[in-house]
């Protein structure tokens, strides 16, 4: 047996105002239960929360364990100077000119962090691709459920765009597909030659191969929320399985990262799919389809519309001076030299 890191504990003057100001650097938000004076305050962080206590000694000594800060969607240079903004201070200054380096602040009560590059200022200097993370999954998933919910049909048994299934049992097929690569994580030494043996079959001739299904009874209401169940499912399991993982996939054993862009492609298209049949329009982010394209297709077109791009590679898009696709299948076993989370 082995343990895990369940808060990161800050001894601090005031814990409510510093919690506060963590929680706004790392864009999360505090306990419900924590109001200003309180003794502990809790930001809630993935990985290990962050646990702040009021303590009568003063900051004396220089940290002896500290944060090293990425950036998501900023450059570490514009992170710098929201952080300078929201009551940090500028330490030290180990910035280089090759855009390498770092920036060590310290936050309103002297504790020291640092300010690394994004990673994709990290993949532009090393010259690498960005990872597929858990992170971009959960993001997926969550735009396919929020654009789907805003359709006011209440029959979603009408075509899923140039497919012979419906809009619901799409939807029911796609939950599917991210609950089965999310057990593919699932046990100790997983098979490299099949699936997990679930029972898979269709409710018609015709009809989506599932081990889960909706409760008709629920609606689309639940139908969202298994998506969104099955969504966080191979969120959580590529998140915690170790990059060296590997598991069957009939497009080439495939890793964590593998499973997390697959899961995500079947996201995007099949809400393309559903979004037109209920007359609904969507429109991911290019960066996301481009990270994506780069793990499971990496010969596409480098066509500056990524979402286009994405979409001609699965079969449901033209690219000017391209033929249509017509036969596709994606990259499922890990590139040379891929990069880690």
């Amino acid at each position: 047996m082995t343990s895990h890191v369940h808060h990161v504990t800050v001894d601090c003057a005031d814990a409510y105002k510093l919690a506060t100001f963590w929680a706004e650097v790392l864009g999360s938000s505090l306990a419900d239960d924590d109001f200003p004076g309180d003794p502990e305050a809790l930001v809630e962080s993935p990985g290990a929360d962050l646990l702040f206590v009021t303590v009568p000694e003063p900051k004396s000594v220089k940290n002896r364990i500290h944060f090293d800060i990425q950036p998501d969607g900023l450059t570490r240079d514009e992170e710098v100077e929201r952080l300078l903004s929201l009551g940090a201070t500028l330490v030290a200054d180990h910035r280089k000119p090759n855009g390498r380096g770092w920036a060590t602040l310290a936050d309103p009560e002297g504790n020291e962090f640092c300010v690394e590059c994004s990673a994709r200022e990290r993949a532009a200097l090393t010259g690498t691709r960005l990872p597929v993370t858990a992170d971009d999954v959960t993001s997926a998933v969550r735009l396919a459920v929020d654009t789907l919910a805003e359709s006011p049909a209440e029959d979603w048994h009408i075509p899923a765009g140039t497919l012979t299934w419906d809009c619901w049992e799409t939807v029911e097929h796609l939950s599917d597909d991210l609950f089965a690569y999310a057990v593919q994580l699932g046990p100790r030494k997983p098979s490299l030659e099949s699936d997990v043996p679930y029972r898979w079959a269709p409710d018609r001739e015709g009809g989506p191969w599932n081990a889960i299904s909706a409760d008709p009874e629920a609606g689309t209401a639940g139908l969202l929320q298994t998506l969104e169940a099955s969504g966080a499912l191979l969120s959580a399991m590529v998140r915690t399985a170790s990059p060296d993982v590997r598991s069957f996939h009939s497009y080439g054993v495939s890793d964590p990262e593998g499973f997390a862009a697959m899961g995500i492609v079947e996201t995007l298209v099949h809400m393309y799919d559903v979004a037109a049949g209920l007359s609904l329009s969507c429109a991911p982010p290019q960066d996301l389809c481009d990270r994506v394209l780069a793990r499971l297709f990496p010969d596409a077109p480098a066509d500056e519309d990524r979402w286009t791009v994405l979409l001609w590679s699965t079969g449901r898009a033209d690219l000017p001076g391209r033929e249509r696709v017509t036969s596709w299948k994606w990259h499922g076993a890990p590139l040379d030299g891929t990069p880690q989370p």
